[in-house]
């Protein structure tokens, strides 16, 4: 026990109507250095030992962003408020005392080697989403980051989140800090060019190692949309966006539509609709403005696009044509060609057996064959996955 808290616990005995919250705010008056010490002894014990402001960040640690990617109050900007990172993790966990885990932190937006077949491709742990150098990937990063957060604020502005050296709050009983919602500094633009050039600027902070890249976006999607409008996209059936699953926290479909429509609908259907049609997907995430379509294959997210922006656009086109596929696999080295053909009426042909009724099709060729109904799909050498 340290002395601070030695004295809270006494003061807490010999006083019948103060509360701890407001001791502990006393002693902070009287004497701050004294607080901080306290809120680095709190933060090992919830957090895993995260450094108080002014320390050295070490890069070692998964959990610390480097100082290096820490940027300077004097940058400009907005601090969070206690208020708003309490907010902030209400919306995201429905909580304050969830923090994200490992998995979470170690994510950022990180590309295959440069110049590569699939140097175009994001790679994780998990998943792996023509030829492009370090500064091409750098562009289409940030252009693409920017797109999504323009969205959200409804092409009026958009906020873009950092880590700055800074925390915005002490230590609090009713909130588990986890050193990156604290110190968030928000900058808001209101053009799409200021965004661009800004995220182009600071792009290290979502792509480097230790940069936890993927929550700063998150947050600044958020803020882009806006607390007060997040909420009123969800409903009583989601009052979060993500959910505990298996250790860490997983995208609730509210959050997957924040970022592939700009707003956070917890459904997938267009509209209104009656209670036994609210699994069916929509016409609107069917047919995208560009043929790219986020899937969830047997729990699994993957990317199914076509590189002809007129699929979508002109019916001669859809007769025959190629999809490009990532399943999220590891073991996947190539691109994955499968070629469509909507017209062939292939259970006619003379040279193929009639369908066997209980014949296993793979995932992914019944998942296009709900967009594209009957249509004869080729694998082009590929081995199908179920």
């Amino acid at each position: 026990m340290t002395e601070l808290q030695g004295d809270l616990l006494l003061a807490r005995r010999h006083s019948g109507s103060l509360g701890y919250i407001q001791l502990l705010q006393d002693q902070v008056h009287r004497n701050p250095a004294r607080a901080v010490d306290l809120g680095q002894e709190e933060k090992q014990e919830v957090t895993g030992g995260f450094p108080v402001c002014g320390e050295q960040l070490p890069v070692s640690d998964p959990y610390c962003v480097p100082r290096t990617l820490s940027v300077s109050p004097s940058l400009g900007g907005q601090p969070v408020t206690p208020e708003m990172a309490k907010n902030l993790r209400q919306v995201l966990f429905g909580g304050t005392f969830h923090v994200f885990s490992l998995d979470w932190r170690k994510s950022v937006f990180r590309f295959r080697a440069p110049h590569s077949a699939l140097a175009y491709a994001l790679e994780t742990e998990r998943v792996y989403l023509s030829e492009l150098g370090v500064s091409q990937q750098d562009q289409a990063l940030a252009a693409a980051l920017t797109d999504i957060l323009w969205v959200a604020g409804e092409e009026r502005m958009a906020t873009v989140t950092l880590v700055t050296t800074e925390y915005c709050t002490t230590p609090q009983l009713d909130y588990k800090m986890d050193s990156v919602t604290e110190r968030l500094q928000l900058f808001s633009f209101s053009t799409k060019e200021e965004v661009v050039k800004f995220i182009r600027d600071h792009i290290l902070c979502f792509k480097a190692e230790s940069s936890h890249g993927v929550i700063l976006f998150l947050y600044s999607l958020i803020c882009s949309r806006t607390l007060s409008r997040v909420q009123q996209d969800l409903d009583c059936t989601t009052s979060h966006l993500l959910n505990r699953s298996l250790g860490t926290f997983v995208c609730r479909q509210a959050l997957l539509n924040l970022l592939l429509s700009g707003r956070a609908c917890p459904h997938v259907f267009n509209g209104t609709q009656r209670q036994d049609e609210r699994r069916q997907v929509g016409s609107m995430l069917k047919t995208p403005v560009f043929p790219v379509w986020l899937c969830s294959i047997n729990g699994t997210f993957s990317v199914l696009f076509s590189p002809k922006r007129s699929l979508l656009r002109d019916w001669k086109v859809e007769h025959l044509f190629q999809l490009h596929f990532y399943s999220g696999q590891l073991t996947q080295s190539t691109t994955t060609w499968l070629t469509v053909d909507t017209h062939s009426h292939h259970w006619e042909s003379d040279e193929e057996p009639p369908l066997d009724p209980e014949r296993r099709f793979p995932s992914l060729e019944m998942m296009i064959r709900t967009k594209w109904a009957g249509a004869a799909i080729k694998w082009n050498g590929t081995t199908p996955f179920y």
